[in-house]
Protein backbone atom coordinates (compact mmCIF):
# COMPACT_ATOMS: atom_id res chain seq x y z
CA UNK A 1 0.00 0.00 0.00
CA UNK A 2 1.16 3.71 -0.59
CA UNK A 3 1.76 5.97 1.64
CA UNK A 4 -0.86 8.57 0.93
CA UNK A 5 1.47 11.45 2.28
CA UNK A 6 4.40 10.88 0.11
CA UNK A 7 4.51 11.69 -3.03
CA UNK A 8 6.57 9.55 -4.47
CA UNK A 9 8.08 6.39 -3.60
CA UNK A 10 10.58 3.25 -4.53
CA UNK A 11 10.67 0.45 -2.67
CA UNK A 12 13.66 -2.75 -2.68
CA UNK A 13 13.98 -1.97 -6.70
CA UNK A 14 15.81 -4.70 -7.86
CA UNK A 15 16.68 -4.42 -12.05
CA UNK A 16 18.76 -6.55 -14.49
CA UNK A 17 20.51 -6.10 -17.96
CA UNK A 18 20.70 -9.85 -18.99
CA UNK A 19 21.98 -11.16 -15.82
CA UNK A 20 24.01 -7.86 -14.51
CA UNK A 21 22.40 -6.76 -11.36
CA UNK A 22 22.33 -2.69 -12.06
CA UNK A 23 19.93 -1.65 -9.67
CA UNK A 24 19.64 -3.12 -6.47
CA UNK A 25 17.57 -2.89 -3.73
CA UNK A 26 16.96 0.96 -4.52
CA UNK A 27 14.36 2.81 -1.98
CA UNK A 28 13.90 6.48 -1.38
CA UNK A 29 10.69 8.70 -0.94
CA UNK A 30 10.04 12.25 -2.13
CA UNK A 31 8.16 14.67 -1.41
CA UNK A 32 5.72 17.00 -3.94
CA UNK A 33 7.59 19.77 -5.49
CA UNK A 34 11.16 18.58 -4.39
CA UNK A 35 13.96 18.91 -7.43
CA UNK A 36 16.14 15.58 -6.76
CA UNK A 37 19.36 15.26 -8.10
CA UNK A 38 20.77 11.23 -8.31
CA UNK A 39 24.65 11.69 -8.58
CA UNK A 40 27.15 8.89 -8.95
CA UNK A 41 29.95 7.97 -10.94
CA UNK A 42 29.93 6.54 -14.57
CA UNK A 43 28.51 2.94 -14.57
CA UNK A 44 26.27 3.22 -10.47
CA UNK A 45 23.42 2.99 -11.87
CA UNK A 46 21.32 6.43 -12.10
CA UNK A 47 19.89 5.87 -15.70
CA UNK A 48 19.33 2.42 -15.02
CA UNK A 49 17.61 3.29 -11.59
CA UNK A 50 15.68 6.21 -13.62
CA UNK A 51 14.84 3.84 -16.37
CA UNK A 52 13.41 1.48 -13.55
CA UNK A 53 11.28 4.14 -12.52
CA UNK A 54 9.61 5.14 -15.77
CA UNK A 55 9.38 1.07 -16.34
CA UNK A 56 11.27 1.14 -19.92
CA UNK A 57 12.13 -1.70 -21.52
CA UNK A 58 15.38 -1.74 -20.03
CA UNK A 59 16.76 -3.02 -17.41
CA UNK A 60 13.86 -5.14 -17.08
CA UNK A 61 12.30 -4.77 -12.86
CA UNK A 62 12.42 -8.04 -11.13
CA UNK A 63 10.69 -6.62 -7.72
CA UNK A 64 10.22 -3.82 -6.05
CA UNK A 65 7.16 -1.01 -5.81
CA UNK A 66 7.26 2.41 -7.50
CA UNK A 67 4.61 4.57 -6.37
CA UNK A 68 3.29 8.09 -7.79
CA UNK A 69 0.69 10.34 -6.54
CA UNK A 70 -0.79 6.92 -4.70
CA UNK A 71 -0.78 5.37 -8.04
CA UNK A 72 0.96 1.55 -8.57
CA UNK A 73 3.13 2.35 -11.23
CA UNK A 74 5.15 -1.25 -10.78
CA UNK A 75 1.92 -2.96 -11.88
CA UNK A 76 2.19 -0.59 -15.09
CA UNK A 77 3.25 -0.67 -18.71
CA UNK A 78 5.60 2.43 -19.81
CA UNK A 79 2.90 3.79 -21.27
CA UNK A 80 0.54 3.91 -18.77
CA UNK A 81 3.17 5.32 -16.11
CA UNK A 82 3.29 7.68 -18.88
CA UNK A 83 -0.33 8.84 -18.41
CA UNK A 84 -0.29 8.61 -14.71
CA UNK A 85 2.48 11.55 -14.76
CA UNK A 86 5.92 10.27 -15.18
CA UNK A 87 7.64 11.38 -17.95
CA UNK A 88 11.35 10.56 -18.62
CA UNK A 89 13.58 13.11 -20.96
CA UNK A 90 15.81 10.22 -22.26
CA UNK A 91 20.12 11.22 -22.65
CA UNK A 92 19.62 10.91 -26.32
CA UNK A 93 16.90 13.35 -26.55
CA UNK A 94 15.21 11.34 -28.95
CA UNK A 95 13.76 14.54 -31.21
CA UNK A 96 11.59 13.17 -33.92
CA UNK A 97 13.36 14.26 -36.80
CA UNK A 98 11.63 15.44 -40.31
CA UNK A 99 9.08 17.77 -38.24
CA UNK A 100 9.29 21.16 -36.72
CA UNK A 101 9.57 22.11 -33.64
CA UNK A 102 5.98 22.92 -33.38
CA UNK A 103 4.78 19.54 -34.62
CA UNK A 104 7.13 17.43 -32.14
CA UNK A 105 5.03 19.52 -29.72
CA UNK A 106 1.80 18.67 -31.30
CA UNK A 107 3.12 15.06 -31.71
CA UNK A 108 3.68 15.20 -27.75
CA UNK A 109 0.09 16.01 -27.21
CA UNK A 110 -1.99 13.37 -29.60
CA UNK A 111 -2.59 11.27 -26.41
CA UNK A 112 -4.77 12.04 -23.81
CA UNK A 113 -4.26 13.47 -21.03
CA UNK A 114 -2.77 16.79 -21.89
CA UNK A 115 -0.44 19.40 -20.12
CA UNK A 116 1.03 22.44 -20.94
CA UNK A 117 -0.16 24.52 -23.93
CA UNK A 118 2.09 25.50 -26.74
CA UNK A 119 1.35 29.05 -25.11
CA UNK A 120 2.67 27.99 -21.40
CA UNK A 121 5.81 26.29 -23.01
CA UNK A 122 6.79 29.10 -25.45
CA UNK A 123 6.74 31.36 -22.03
CA UNK A 124 8.98 29.09 -20.50
CA UNK A 125 11.21 28.53 -23.77
CA UNK A 126 11.52 31.86 -26.14
CA UNK A 127 14.08 30.34 -28.05
CA UNK A 128 11.71 27.58 -29.26
CA UNK A 129 9.45 30.04 -29.49
CA UNK A 130 11.83 31.85 -31.89
CA UNK A 131 12.42 28.48 -34.22
CA UNK A 132 9.08 27.18 -34.00
CA UNK A 133 8.54 26.53 -37.52
CA UNK A 134 12.45 24.88 -37.88
CA UNK A 135 13.03 21.88 -38.51
CA UNK A 136 13.51 20.26 -34.81
CA UNK A 137 16.79 17.97 -35.42
CA UNK A 138 18.53 21.04 -37.15
CA UNK A 139 18.81 22.67 -33.56
CA UNK A 140 22.06 22.80 -31.59
CA UNK A 141 22.31 20.62 -28.59
CA UNK A 142 20.92 22.92 -26.28
CA UNK A 143 17.87 23.79 -28.27
CA UNK A 144 17.29 20.04 -28.57
CA UNK A 145 17.17 19.38 -25.07
CA UNK A 146 14.88 22.62 -24.00
CA UNK A 147 12.68 20.64 -27.19
CA UNK A 148 13.07 17.35 -25.26
CA UNK A 149 12.21 18.88 -21.75
CA UNK A 150 9.18 20.90 -23.34
CA UNK A 151 7.38 17.80 -24.84
CA UNK A 152 7.41 16.29 -21.48
CA UNK A 153 5.30 19.26 -19.81
CA UNK A 154 3.17 19.07 -22.72
CA UNK A 155 2.28 16.33 -21.43
CA UNK A 156 -0.05 15.42 -18.06
CA UNK A 157 3.34 15.79 -16.07
CA UNK A 158 3.17 14.69 -12.07
CA UNK A 159 7.18 13.65 -12.01
CA UNK A 160 9.90 14.83 -14.54
CA UNK A 161 12.96 12.59 -14.91
CA UNK A 162 15.90 14.40 -16.62
CA UNK A 163 18.78 11.82 -17.83
CA UNK A 164 22.04 13.75 -18.08
CA UNK A 165 20.62 17.26 -19.41
CA UNK A 166 24.14 18.80 -19.47
CA UNK A 167 25.80 16.28 -21.46
CA UNK A 168 27.41 18.04 -24.16
CA UNK A 169 26.43 21.44 -23.79
CA UNK A 170 28.77 24.52 -22.85
CA UNK A 171 28.10 26.31 -19.72
CA UNK A 172 26.30 28.94 -21.05
CA UNK A 173 23.72 27.03 -22.54
CA UNK A 174 23.28 24.81 -19.24
CA UNK A 175 23.08 28.08 -16.94
CA UNK A 176 20.18 28.80 -19.55
CA UNK A 177 18.81 25.01 -18.87
CA UNK A 178 19.16 25.24 -15.24
CA UNK A 179 17.24 28.68 -15.27
CA UNK A 180 14.37 26.87 -16.90
CA UNK A 181 14.34 23.74 -14.67
CA UNK A 182 14.10 26.78 -11.78
CA UNK A 183 10.90 28.17 -13.36
CA UNK A 184 9.89 24.38 -14.15
CA UNK A 185 10.18 23.86 -10.05
CA UNK A 186 8.24 26.73 -9.63
CA UNK A 187 5.35 25.58 -11.42
CA UNK A 188 5.32 22.52 -8.69
CA UNK A 189 6.76 19.54 -11.05
CA UNK A 190 8.40 17.41 -9.19
CA UNK A 191 12.38 16.48 -10.51
CA UNK A 192 14.77 13.93 -11.03
CA UNK A 193 17.84 14.80 -12.16
CA UNK A 194 20.44 12.38 -13.19
CA UNK A 195 23.53 13.84 -13.84
CA UNK A 196 27.51 13.92 -14.57
CA UNK A 197 27.88 17.45 -13.57
CA UNK A 198 27.30 17.03 -9.87
CA UNK A 199 28.21 20.64 -9.05
CA UNK A 200 25.48 21.64 -11.30
CA UNK A 201 22.94 19.88 -10.31
CA UNK A 202 23.19 20.32 -6.50
CA UNK A 203 22.80 23.88 -7.28
CA UNK A 204 19.38 23.26 -8.48
CA UNK A 205 18.47 20.39 -5.72
CA UNK A 206 16.87 20.14 -3.00
CA UNK A 207 17.41 16.91 -2.13
CA UNK A 208 20.44 14.38 -3.12
CA UNK A 209 21.04 10.98 -3.34
CA UNK A 210 24.15 9.53 -3.80
CA UNK A 211 24.40 5.58 -5.42
CA UNK A 212 27.14 3.34 -5.65
CA UNK A 213 27.62 -0.19 -7.89
CA UNK A 214 23.84 -0.33 -8.52
CA UNK A 215 23.06 0.58 -4.10
CA UNK A 216 22.23 4.03 -2.53
CA UNK A 217 24.89 4.86 -0.06
CA UNK A 218 23.61 8.92 0.43
CA UNK A 219 20.20 10.46 0.79
CA UNK A 220 19.77 13.87 2.01
CA UNK A 221 20.09 17.39 1.42
CA UNK A 222 22.09 18.91 -1.37
CA UNK A 223 23.51 21.01 0.90
CA UNK A 224 25.11 18.28 2.87
CA UNK A 225 26.24 16.98 -0.13
CA UNK A 226 28.41 20.43 -1.45
CA UNK A 227 29.34 20.79 2.22
CA UNK A 228 31.18 17.35 2.52
CA UNK A 229 34.76 17.37 0.16
CA UNK A 230 35.08 13.98 1.03
CA UNK A 231 31.73 12.54 0.06
CA UNK A 232 32.38 14.23 -2.97
CA UNK A 233 35.85 13.05 -3.63
CA UNK A 234 34.91 9.19 -2.44
CA UNK A 235 32.02 9.25 -5.03
CA UNK A 236 31.64 11.85 -7.22
CA UNK A 237 35.31 12.61 -8.18
CA UNK A 238 34.75 16.06 -7.25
Amino acid sequence: MSDSNVFFSCRDLNSYYGESYVVQGVSFEVSEGEIVAFLGRNGAGKSSTLRSIARADEPALTSGEIWLDGQALHEMQPYEAARNGIQLVCEDRRIIPGVTVEENLILAQIAEPKGWTKEQVYELFPRLAERRKQEASSLSGGEQQMLAIARALSRDIKLLLLDEPYEGLAPVIVQEIERMLQKVKEQGITTIIVEQNAMAALKLADKAIIIDTGEIVFNGSAQEVMDNQALREEYLAV
